[in-house]
Order: structure tokens, then C-alpha cells, then sequence
């Protein structure tokens, strides 16, 4: 029975393994960016987030654990440094992440790009940003406008759940006062052409009177 040998085999012996795992993890950590099969890169990503849960605790017994998976005491040395300025200062896991490529040619094996992320982490408000894509949801389907635009901004600088209501509101109402007023232009501009078209027929009118007055004289 395989007791205490948890992982994968990768088609070698348990020496060669574990060699080839840390090989992979040392490359990975001096390039910071490695390309490989998936299996492989699914089982060193445990070990490249424990090397740097140990460069974040930052004491003598994380650097010496460090340096025993590693096996290099500069490498080590060098994540400790970078960790200790602010890599991975806000990030709590995940510190890496694999991009799939495709099929090896071959014997169709699953090659992949496994990369350390190393992007600051934005943090969201939870809050209002619900809120926020409701307002900007609701003008796109009812018209933008200038003024709409404008209650839009100080939507997306609201920071509270108040704020965003009472922007939504006044977008409503900005929408409704363009709809009524575009309305009325459209009624008072199909009054005047009415307008122009019964002018013109009471002149055709009395114009053919005219004409049928003067045939009859003769």
C-alpha cells in the first residue's frame, strides 16, 4: 500500500520526482515563469505557495525550511528580499497560476505556462458596486444623455449605498423630463406641418374656385 506517499507519480521513480519538483520550483522562482505539462505544474504549485508562506512569516525557522526545499541559499535569499519590500504583500494564496497552450504533438500531453502573479490586488466595494452597475444597466436602456452622464459620475464616486440610491433617482428623473420634453417637441412639430398642410388646401381650394368662377363669366 502506498501509505504516506500522497501525490503524483509522474511516470518516475520517487527520487526522480522529488528531484524533478524542485528543479521545477527553483526555475520557476529565477524566471518567474516556466512552461511544462499540467500534471506537473498542478503539483509543484503547493510547494510555491508554502516557500512564499514562509518568505511572509519572515524568521530564521521559515528561511531555514526555505532553504531546504529550495536548496539554494541565495534563491531563498532573494524571495525573502522581495517578499519583505511588498511582493505578494496583499494576497493571501494563489500565487501562481497556470495557462493552458494545448497538446503536445506527440503523445498529447497538456502544456502549460505556470507564472507567478505578481499584479497588486485591487479590492472592490462590495457594497456599492451592485448598486452602481444597476444605474449604469438602467441608463443604457432608457438613453444617455449630458445630464444623465453627470448623475452617472457621481454615481460611480458615490461610496454608500445612500448615495447610490438617490443618483438612481435623479437619472430616472433626468430620463423621464428628456422623454416628456422630446414628446412635446415631436407633438408642437406635427401641429405646425398639420398647420401648413391645411393652409396649403384652403388655397388650392379657393384658388380652383377662382379658376371655374372666371370659366363661367366667359
Amino acid at each position: 500500500m502506498r501509505h504516506y506517499k500522497k501525490g503524483r507519480k509522474l511516470g518516475t521513480s520517487a527520487s526522480h520526482t522529488k528531484a524533478i519538483k524542485k528543479n521545477l520550483v527553483v526555475a520557476l522562482f529565477t524566471n518567474d515563469r516556466i512552461k511544462t505539462t499540467l500534471e506537473r505544474a498542478k503539483e509543484i504549485r503547493g510547494d510555491v505557495d508554502r516557500v512564499i508562506t514562509w518568505a511572509k512569516r519572515g524568521d530564521v525557522h521559515s528561511r531555514r525550511l526555505a532553504i531546504a526545499a529550495v536548496g539554494d541559499k541565495g534563491l531563498v535569499a532573494e524571495i525573502f528580499t522581495k517578499v519583505e519590500q511588498g511582493l505578494f504583500k496583499d494576497r493571501p494564496g494563489g500565487y501562481s497560476r497556470i495557462l493552458r497552450l494545448g497538446n503536445r504533438r506527440g503523445d498529447a500531453a497538456s502544456i502549460v505556462i505556470m507564472e507567478l502573479v505578481q499584479e497588486p490586488v485591487v479590492k472592490k466595494d462590495a457594497v456599492a458596486e451592485p448598486a452602481k452597475k444597476s444605474v449604469l444597466s438602467r441608463v443604457a436602456r432608457k438613453g444617455k444623455s449630458a445630464k444623465a452622464v453627470d448623475k452617472i459620475v457621481e454615481a460611480d464616486e458615490a461610496t454608500t449605498v445612500e448615495d447610490v440610491a438617490e443618483a438612481e433617482e435623479s437619472v430616472d428623473e433626468i430620463v423621464v423630463e428628456e422623454a416628456l420634453g422630446e414628446s412635446a417637441e415631436e407633438v408642437a412639430a406635427e401641429d405646425a406641418v398639420m398647420d401648413e398642410v391645411i393652409v396649403d388646401e384652403t388655397a388650392n381650394a379657393e384658388s380652383q374656385e377662382a379658376e371655374e368662377a372666371e370659366e363661367t363669366d366667359k
